[in-house]
């Protein structure tokens, strides 16, 4: 996960309606997170040739007020799989922004090192995104800046009839600090002009989770 700061002014016509955006003392956030999806169940179902996948997503943070609590969910700007089929049924069930182009990871651990890599190709060109650390992944704290970007558990998407909701279930997950990142892409052209300025300066913060099972509730029409 990189973290960059973003003016919320740039992200304030992509928030669904219902919804606001997500402040962590009085700044938010524009995430770029690369993840491996592993035996993929499609309503409970596995899908052959479908199960095991890269995923590289943009992403913003929001929340939405429900009866007497706040549910703090994220919202995709742009999400990158490498197989047409995921692309499709995301779009179809969930309303993501997806689209398909060749992808591949490397995820290396050996005598207390991580090494992560994700990696899409646009073109003729690779583009990827790249982070080490070193040590054991630690415990998140309550109230930290990594638990804000970690904890919202809501997906909202924008959609003709209004907005879309539906809620991401996995344990609190362990963190390594990262030890060095980089970002070799053309953001303007990925992501857009308007998030170029944002997304060539250095992160907030830098991270590698160590992931979880995941379950993603079927979507609701609010």
């Amino acid at each position: 996960m990189l973290n960059y700061f973003i003016d919320p002014h740039l992200i304030a016509p992509l928030v669904p309606p219902g919804t606001e955006i997500d402040f962590e003392n009085g700044e938010t956030f524009l995430s770029i997170v690369g993840l491996l999806f592993r035996d993929t169940r499609l309503l409970g179902l596995p899908i052959p040739r479908h199960r095991d996948f890269e995923e590289v997503n943009l992403r913003f943070y929001v929340r939405r007020k429900s009866a007497d609590t706040w549910r703090r969910g994220v919202v995709f700007i742009r999400e990158m799989v490498p197989r047409y089929a995921v692309a499709l049924v995301a779009r179809a069930f969930y309303g993501e922004n997806y689209f398909a182009v060749p992808m591949k990871h490397e995820i290396e651990h050996l005598a207390g090192n991580l090494k992560v890599e994700y990696s899409w190709r646009r073109g003729r060109r690779w583009e990827s995104l790249k982070m080490t650390a070193a040590g054991e992944p630690q415990p998140i704290p309550a109230g930290s800046h990594a638990e804000f970007i970690t904890e919202h558990y809501w997906g909202y998407t924008s959609l003709r009839s209004g907005c879309g909701e539906y809620r991401v279930e996995h344990p609190r997950w362990k963190i390594w600090k990262a030890a060095g990142f980089e970002l070799n892409a053309d953001v303007a052209t990925l992501y857009g002009e308007q998030f170029a300025d944002t997304l060539n300066q250095p992160p907030r913060s830098a991270f590698i989770a160590d992931g979880s099972p995941i379950t993603i509730q079927r979507r609701e029409i609010l």
